[in-house]
């Protein structure tokens, strides 16, 4: 059974990612405050999870979640600042919009939530000072298969698989030979094959070995 708190605090909230890996569309984070009475026997790390009850889940999180938030960070502003960058600030940005604000941020994964805030860009939300010290002065702790461990950030893994899934799907109506709407972006065979034969599109990202170097060398 997962555990409802690290801190023990009241307002404390999960977050996690998901599509860190993948060729194409977002890295997509969410972040969730639960109320400290939540109880979910299904609830679990999203990558255990069906398909079918990650959706029963989803809208169980969402009614019953003090606070969610959800956010996409697209391709153009991944390949200017990076996945690893780009996670976290997605993690960053969705803690700034629960409300109210943390207390507490338990974070899956191993690299500190503010390792990086304000960095210089061009593309995507440029946080303000007050955004900054807000994130400066929430305190947080990162925890290795946290989403595995922790009920608010596997919750949060459920949301940021369930709205990237959705997102997918979606462009996959725009691009369908890339078979997005099964592989869902990630390195799979039949992906690798269609960027192969059609070339990559707007949604991919093109800091990423989107092929293997042998292939590259064919003409």
């Amino acid at each position: 059974m997962l555990s409802k708190s690290y801190s023990n605090l009241i307002l404390e909230c999960g977050t996690d990612e998901a599509g860190r890996g993948c060729l194409a569309g977002p890295v997509t984070a969410a972040a969730v405050l639960l109320p400290t009475a939540f109880e979910n026997n299904l609830l679990n790390d999203s990558k255990q999870l069906s398909e079918k009850n990650r959706e029963k889940l989803k809208p169980v999180i969402e009614e019953t979640a003090i606070s969610f938030a959800v956010t996409h960070i697209f391709p153009n502003e991944i390949d200017e600042i990076n996945i690893l960058n780009a996670s976290m600030k997605a993690m960053q940005e969705c803690i700034l919009q629960l409300n109210p604000t943390p207390e507490y941020i338990i974070v899956d994964g191993n690299r500190p939530l503010n390792g990086k805030l304000g960095m210089k860009q061009k593309k995507g939300k440029i946080f303000t000072t007050e955004e900054i010290e807000i994130l400066k002065l929430i305190p947080s702790t990162s925890i290795i298969k946290g989403d595995s461990k922790y009920l608010s950030i596997a919750a949060a893994s459920v949301l940021a698989k369930t709205y990237r899934d959705e997102y997918m799907d979606k462009i996959h109506e725009e691009f369908p030979m890339y078979n997005w709407n099964k592989n869902k972006g990630y390195p799979t065979k039949d992906h690798r094959e269609a960027i192969k034969k059609y070339g990559p599109c707007k949604y991919h990202r093109m800091s990423f070995k989107l092929l293997p170097e042998q292939l590259t060398l064919e003409f």
